[in-house]
């Protein structure tokens, strides 16, 4: 029996994953979350009893939705789809092979699956030496600062804490589950804007960011935008929420950067930082 290729070994073991992390390698579920306000009042026991128990209601998952990175996966470990993951395939491989200098970093991980991935493809293409880096609070949104960002007022993520809060914790057996969780993926817990300007990243490959809002977003790229190295790239996640989408278009005006911004789905962008 001959040997299978070692490109094609890699390319089944980089597809297996991206089916691993976003639950549809299997039999996968997602959120049964209500559908009105109706349904929201009537479902309260019961969520409260679900919170208490540690317990998760869920409802047969389309697989065709969680590919494209639509509603929360109960069993996935990322929400943000093939094309997605697909996309940051991508610009890993292009930093890699053209030797762009930095780190990678994820603001905002959820339950790390995207950050997984990076840091197999680092494996994948065999980077020994670059880091992973993960920012995030582990405990949900912050509320609005409406007086300093007026264009988060009324937002509601940070109610939504028992689907976004995922404990650092839960995120790092994640990493072990894949067998990767090593002294290259490191931690950057509490709020952006108490971690972000003083963290210790010198230099960044690919800055990607999820944190939904205003506030989350431009925190992000005020501290780290300079940070990432020519021919590095700026991967947006929520660009199709209008505050992520105006924290963006204002940077970006404010700093006259004119790099074209390219498409991955519904809501993935991303940038490649020129000279």
């Amino acid at each position: 029996m001959s040997a299978v290729p070692p490109s094609t070994v890699e390319e089944r073991y980089v597809a297996l994953l991206k089916r691993a992390l976003t639950g549809t390698a299997g039999r996968a579920y997602d959120h049964a979350l209500p559908r009105t306000r109706w349904h929201r009042l009537a479902g309260l026991p019961l969520q409260r009893l679900r919170r208490r128990r540690g317990l998760e209601l869920v409802r047969h998952a389309d697989p065709a939705l969680s590919a494209q990175g639509i509603g929360w996966t109960a069993v996935g470990d990322t929400m943000i789809g093939l094309a997605r993951l697909e996309q940051l395939e991508r610009c890993v491989a292009t930093v890699v092979a053209d030797d762009v200098p930095g780190d990678f970093i994820e603001t905002g991980v959820w339950r790390g699956g995207a950050s997984i991935f990076m840091r197999a493809l680092l494996d994948v293409h065999g980077d020994a030496e670059r880091v992973v880096w993960l920012a995030d609070s582990f405990a949900g949104l912050p509320r609005p600062d409406a007086a300093r960002y007026p264009q988060d007022e009324g937002d509601r993520h940070w109610r939504q804490s028992v689907h976004l809060a995922v404990g650092i914790e839960q995120v790092r057996e994640a990493f072990r589950r894949y067998g990767l969780l090593d002294d290259r993926v490191r931690f950057l817990p509490g709020w952006f804007r108490d971690t972000l300007p003083s963290a210790p990243v010198r230099r960044l490959a690919i800055l990607r960011l999820d944190g939904d809002m205003y506030e989350s977003t431009t925190v992000a790229l005020d501290a780290l935008y300079d940070r990432v190295s020519p021919g590095g790239f700026v991967i947006v996640d929520d660009y199709a929420l209008p505050r992520c989408r105006a924290a963006i278009e204002d940077f970006r005006a404010r700093r006259g950067i004119e790099e074209p911004i390219e498409r991955a789905d519904w809501t993935g962008v991303h940038w490649r930082k020129g000279g």
